[in-house]
């Protein structure tokens, strides 16, 4: 049983009700932390592509309704209070809630080869991923789902232990906040998945804030040619800000591929490619664009309309590599700490990515600047 001297908190969230419409800020009620279970008062959030893909996700028939739910997983709080058997964490303890939970006690955890906890899996949900319920109801008393357990467009949420990692309280909100999705698994995918050399060349396709921040992850790891692959012109400036030393601009190559061009400029290929942006076709031109015998392709996008990743077996024969990322590669309790405190002593640079910033009544301008491309990563504040 949840230790019963904690009551129920009213709050303001951001609620969607329904796929692809604007999100209402309302008065909602979030339970007490459960077993295990640990109530953050969220500062700050940030919106990620992965949010609005969740938010315009269509509806199954013959599944129950995901709707209406809180949507929201980037994010930088405080803890307010902590359910039975949590060790390790007390109410003001600097904290980000992530995705992915890490125990420290399952024989993933403990190994070097997987950052996905078996004792308390990843779950698209919705609901806690230890007995499936939900902890928000609105002012009329319904049920409102989560989303991948985190729900950080609310003023309060609460969060599996496994999911919840102490920061130092000197790193500002909004880099924490950064590090709890999109900068760590940008710079975990160069850093900890792919493990970039000094001295080598990478390709890096799509440069948002993912991209930008693999950008960072290969600088900081030393590679001697960073190659920015994007359509958006204006991303060359960008790109080159944060460490990309070329920049292709696909629409303004002729008649040659990417592929090509980038092989021509690495010497038969880059080392390390890394997909960005979740496209098919994009996928299969960072495999080709790799060098043979020690390519490695990193797939960070998830494919925006499900269409399989094609590709001759010639391509492997010669000794390439296409590696899936999830967070980067990271483990979020040992590797996020490491990374704020590059953040800080400046070996990387992931404050660059905000580019707006709006309160909680302004939840739905931050959608707007994403889907229009004139945002990179947004904060939300919420109780400004």
């Amino acid at each position: 049983m949840e230790d019963q001297s904690l009551k129920p908190i009213r709050c303001k969230a951001a609620v969607c009700r329904a796929s692809g419409k604007p999100l209402t800020v309302e008065e909602i009620v979030v339970d007490p932390p459960k077993d295990y279970e640990i109530r953050i008062r969220i500062i700050c959030t940030s919106l990620c592509h992965t949010d609005v893909t969740l938010w315009r996700v269509k509806e199954d028939p013959a599944k129950p309704s995901l709707f209406p739910r809180i949507l929201g997983h980037e994010a930088y709080g405080v803890v307010e209070s902590v359910g039975r058997y949590v060790q390790g964490f007390g109410a003001g303890d600097a904290v980000v809630p992530t995705f992915l939970g890490q125990c420290d006690s399952c024989s993933s955890c403990a190994s070097d080869w997987t950052n996905q906890c078996t004792a308390v899996p990843l779950t698209m949900g919705p609901g806690m991923r230890r007995d499936g319920t939900t902890r928000f109801w609105d002012s009329q008393g319904a049920p409102l789902n989560d989303m991948i357990a985190v729900s950080s467009f609310s003023q309060y949420t609460v969060v599996d232990v496994n999911q919840v990692v102490k920061v130092d309280p000197a790193v500002p909100p909004k880099l924490a906040c950064l590090l709890s999705c999109g900068g760590g698994t940008g710079v975990g995918a160069a850093w900890r998945l792919a493990k970039v050399q000094p001295g080598s060349s990478v390709a890096v396709f799509g440069l948002g804030s993912v991209g930008l921040a693999v950008v960072q992850g290969a600088k900081m790891c030393g590679a001697s040619k960073i190659i920015g692959v994007d359509l958006n012109p204006d991303k060359e400036e960008v790109g080159k800000s944060f460490g990309v030393t070329d920049f292709v601009n696909p629409s303004q190559l002729g008649e040659k591929s990417v592929s090509e061009v980038i092989n021509a400029m690495t010497d038969g290929g880059a080392e390390y490619c890394f997909e960005c942006i979740g496209i098919s076709s994009v996928m299969t031109e960072a495999v080709r664009s790799t060098k043979s015998g020690k390519g490695k392709t990193i797939i960070l996008g998830l494919e925006q309309d499900g269409q399989p990743l094609c590709l001759p077996s010639f391509e492997f024969l010669f000794g390439k590599c296409v590696m899936g990322s999830l967070f980067g590669g990271i483990k979020p309790k040992t590797d996020i700490p490491i990374l704020a405190k590059k953040c800080m002593n400046k070996e990387l640079e992931l404050e660059k990515l905000v580019t707006h910033e709006v309160d909680l009544q302004e939840i739905n301008t931050a959608f707007d600047l994403l889907l229009q491309g004139k945002s990179l990563r947004c904060i939300i504040w919420m109780d400004k």
